[in-house]
């Protein structure tokens, strides 16, 4: 069901991103919400107890014609419909929505394919609340939140077999619309390298790699970082 909570001071002019938290624990829920709300610009304005739940919730907002959240914080193991399949059903359902996956453990399999069916990023429980803002920020931005050691394993689970695949011939075909620079771009983003670090490591600006990240998801017709990771994953031999 959909909780008030009270809200922090928002800046005059600065647009406030707000959010649905989705966990079948009420503990955690409210502690989510407390640290979400602490920050100026973040407004929790749903709470959910499982996926369907979410959906259902989220259905009504849009019948009502009432504003959607920005940003879902996702738990994965829950009751009725758990955080995969309803992170798939959202993705589907409202592209303009981004989810932001919770976990206890970064080697969770259920978070792996939270990421395979749409979400835009991965968080564990015990981030710290700066983190979780600046995290919320940024999926709600368009970018998206993984780890090296994330990418890797996107990359690396579930080898396709050595004999190119109708996927993997029809995601080479794509990465072949990009430029050298845009490839050499492209992969360091599935390093897990942020726009920071790619850009010390091929010695250009930061916002030089931020446009090239624009323009390499805009060719791709790609919704953000996340789908790129497995995109390269899908072309790999």
């Amino acid at each position: 069901m959909t909780s008030t909570i009270p809200t922090g001071p928002v800046s005059p002019g600065r647009p406030v991103i707000t959010v649905m938290i989705v966990d079948d624990q009420r503990a955690a829920r409210m502690g989510l919400a407390l640290m979400v709300n602490r920050a100026d610009g973040l407004e929790v304005i749903a709470q959910a107890v499982n996926g369907q739940d979410a959906l259902t919730q989220l259905a009504g907002l849009r019948s009502e014609r009432r504003p959607l959240p920005d940003v879902v914080l996702m738990d994965v193991r829950m009751p009725v419909l758990n955080g995969i399949d309803a992170t798939a059903r959202i993705t589907q359902l409202y592209p303009a929505i981004r989810t932001l996956v919770m976990t206890t453990y970064d080697q969770d399999d259920y978070a792996f394919g939270a990421l395979s069916a749409g979400a835009s990023g991965f968080l564990l429980k015990d981030t710290r609340t700066a983190q979780l803002h600046q995290a919320l920020r940024a999926v709600a931005s368009g970018d998206a939140i993984l780890t090296p050691r994330i990418t890797r394993e996107l990359l690396n689970r579930h080898m396709l077999p050595p004999a190119a695949t109708p996927q993997q011939r029809a995601a080479r075909q794509q990465l072949g619309m990009l430029s050298p620079r845009e490839r050499e771009v492209a992969e360091l983003v599935a390093q897990g390298l942020t726009n920071a670090e790619i850009a010390q490591r091929l010695t250009i600006a930061a916002d030089s790699v931020k446009k090239n990240v624009t323009r390499i998801l805009g060719k791709l017709n790609l919704r953000d970082r996340v789908q790129l990771v497995i995109l390269l994953r899908d072309a790999q031999a």
